[in-house]
């Protein structure tokens, strides 16, 4: 059972006298009720004045983000109870002149480090505004906000410094001025990123979405990250690479950006064609090409400028008159054949034409643009258009040339 103890007067005068004789228990009332007030100051910055204020921006028009400006709002409340230590240390009793300029110093450098995170929220929430802006991909400042934040806490830690030591941050830089070379040394990284990132946003270089390839970085694949010290570079086989910024400006690259904006993609691929297969038409050829829709008009065209041709120079010896070849034939199916397709792109170059030929055969190269971009769809386009042209050339007398393997010695063998 608890029972009240009567408190008597002779423990209050006692406790009187001792406040009153004892310098310590002045100083640690007073400390006391300082960090009271400070606790106090702290819970109506938070609690009163921080809600008060985030309701008062969601009736904003331009509605900023709440949580965004909480955060930074709520670091600044953090300024609050240092201000009320710094101003009431001076007043705590028998406290040394130096005890009160280290407290006051030390409240001076969480200021000021306090300022410096909050301003780099407020610089980050500046970055993700700017990234919804239609054009945000074409000019990403990321690389900018990264070297302010960076200035940013350079300048507060010579603050910082400056306060601890109650010395002026002029004193401070002019110290500095002989520590360049070790400086320039430091963040030579930086400097080079800082002056590549300039160079990518004046030029228009790359961007963010922009597929890039750098084969000495095996990386190939789309950006989609532009910082100031690295580009992220996320490959096809959804790896990550990271490429230091400056690279970019030192090393050759190749940016795709170019053929996603035309709206068409290059399909250039040979038709190797075994020469021994190369001959003249006869009639009989000529009768079973006529039945080829897309021929019919070159046919005609053809057969009548060579008539004409032989008649003006005299050539009645099919040897020193001009005949059609199944491959000159062929090629011209291809062209007609590519252009009577929907899905190869007409407004662009289109060209069926022959390389020199090798040990390896003729090469017959298409060279022609599939009207999609997107890799799938191009990769259709481009194996429908062959799987056609392979399975039709024997149709025109035409052979592929490939080396001999394992089934064609067999063949020969059996023959």
């Amino acid at each position: 059972m608890i029972t009240n103890l009567p408190v008597s007067n002779d423990s209050i005068a006692s406790l009187t006298r001792g406040y009153v004789e004892q310098p310590w228990m002045q100083s640690g009332l007073a400390l006391l009720l300082l960090g009271v007030f400070a606790w106090i100051a702290n819970w109506i910055a938070k609690r009163i004045v921080l809600r008060l204020l985030l309701r008062l921006l969601n009736h904003f028009p331009f509605r900023i983000e709440a949580g965004h400006v909480g955060t930074i709002v709520a670091r600044l409340s953090n300024i609050v109870p240092a201000l009320v230590v710094e101003l009431g240390i001076g007043t705590i009793p028998h406290l040394s002149s130096e005890a009160v300029a280290f407290v006051r110093s030390l409240c001076t450098a969480f200021t000021i480090l306090t300022i410096a995170i909050a301003l780099s929220d407020f610089l980050t929430l500046l970055n993700d505004l700017y990234q919804r802006r239609p054009d945000a991909a074409n000019r990403p400042i990321k690389g900018y906000v990264q070297l302010g934040k960076l200035l940013l806490y350079a300048a507060a830690a010579i603050l910082i410094i400056a306060a601890l030591m109650d010395q002026s941050p002029l004193l401070l830089l002019s110290g500095l001025g002989a520590m360049a070379a070790v400086l320039m040394l430091v963040f030579k990284d930086t400097i080079l990123s800082l002056v590549a990132s300039v160079q990518i946003g004046s030029n228009d270089m790359v961007r963010v979405g922009d597929w890039i390839e750098m084969p000495q970085f095996n990386a190939n694949g789309d950006v989609v990250d532009i910082a100031l010290h690295t580009v992220k570079i996320q490959n096809f086989d959804k790896t990550i690479t990271t490429v230091p910024t400056h690279r970019l400006i030192s090393e050759s690259f190749r940016n795709w950006r170019g053929m996603a904006e035309s709206g068409g993609r290059r399909i250039m691929r040979s038709l190797m064609i075994d020469q021994r297969s190369v001959r003249f038409l006869d009639e009989d050829d000529m009768e079973r090409m006529d039945r080829f829709a897309l021929l019919r008009t070159y046919l005609q065209s053809k057969q009548g400028e060579i008539e004409q041709w032989n008649a003006e120079h005299g050539a009645k010896s099919m040897v020193n008159g001009r005949r059609l070849t199944n491959i000159g034939t062929f090629r011209a199916y291809v062209l007609a054949y590519l252009r009577a397709r929907a899905d190869i792109a007409q407004n662009k170059t289109l060209l069926v034409r022959q390389l020199a030929p090798s040990e390896n055969g003729l090469p017959l190269e298409i060279y022609a643009f599939a009207n999609s971009t997107i890799w799938a769809e191009y990769e259709g386009v481009q194996a429908d258009v062959f799987d056609h042209l392979i399975a039709i050339l024997p149709e025109f007398g035409l052979r592929l040339f490939q080396r001999p393997s394992g089934a064609d010695l067999s063949a020969m063998a059996a023959a």
